[in-house]
């Protein structure tokens, strides 16, 4: 297995699909992700577009389905959901379908749409997502971050290197073997130091402090950095839409 990080959905290679593929948003998008399908979420349903999430929302049953829109770290007006994994609470989100727009994490599941296996992580599954991709044997994977409207995110990239770290542990061999370019290798280091502190690294990224300017997201943040937290994976079934594994 061949592993490759890219920092953003622009940075990813322009033609063809690795054999499996992750994308991370872990303030907030795929943390939500997770939490939500593990609080009983029939499914989540991911656009980069908010016409057509709002095409796709009323084509489904009204009590059957949640809104869930954020840019810019805060919720959209009108939409039953932001982006905060405590929100998607089991008496809300229960066999409920979440069709979900935000502002960076779902144009990587976007982008990756293609890929043959599609899984969503963030640093609350990312052992679960390791032993999923050892399950799998793809000879390449693509690890794509979400960033920050094109721009790198340091939150990210501790998550694409907390799935090395485990890929390694669990699957055994070498970082050079695994490490199919620098920014896996430099996600790796990043991930060594500050594996013990996770919550204090996701305050100090850029997107960390724009959440601590919105308002009080003491929660939100040792939720996204509470490292292992679940065993389930978000897994793309059919295009654009994800389901628990």
């Amino acid at each position: 297995m061949r592993l490759f990080f890219f920092h953003t959905p622009e940075r990813a290679p322009n033609s063809g699909m690795a054999d499996a593929a992750v994308a991370i948003d872990v303030l907030r998008a795929t943390t939500t992700m997770a939490w939500s399908l593990q609080n009983g979420a029939e499914a989540i349903q991911a656009f980069a577009d908010l016409e057509e999430l709002d095409a796709a929302a009323r084509a489904w049953p009204a009590d059957r389905r949640l809104r869930a829109g954020e840019r810019g770290g805060a919720r959209l007006e009108g939409f039953e959901l932001g982006n905060s994994p405590l929100a998607v609470t089991p008496e809300l989100v229960g066999g409920k379908r979440i069709f979900m727009s935000t502002t960076n994490g779902t144009r990587s599941l976007d982008r990756l749409r293609s890929a043959p296996l599609l899984l969503a992580a963030a640093l609350v599954n990312r052992a679960a997502v390791a032993q999923r991709l050892l399950q799998a044997q793809p000879a390449t994977v693509w690890v794509l971050g979400s960033g920050w409207e094109g721009d790198y995110s340091l939150e990210d990239s501790l998550a694409a290197g907390a799935i090395v770290a485990a890929l390694l542990e669990q699957g055994g061999g070498s970082l050079e073997d695994l490490a199919g370019n620098d920014e896996a290798a430099a996600a790796h280091a990043l991930w060594q130091h500050w594996q013990h502190a996770p919550e204090q690294a996701l305050r100090l990224a850029s997107h960390g402090q724009r959440l601590q300017r919105l308002g009080n997201h003491d929660a939100d943040f040792a939720c996204c950095a509470a490292v292992d937290s679940l065993a389930l994976v978000p897994l793309q079934t059919e295009p654009g839409v994800l389901r628990a594994s």
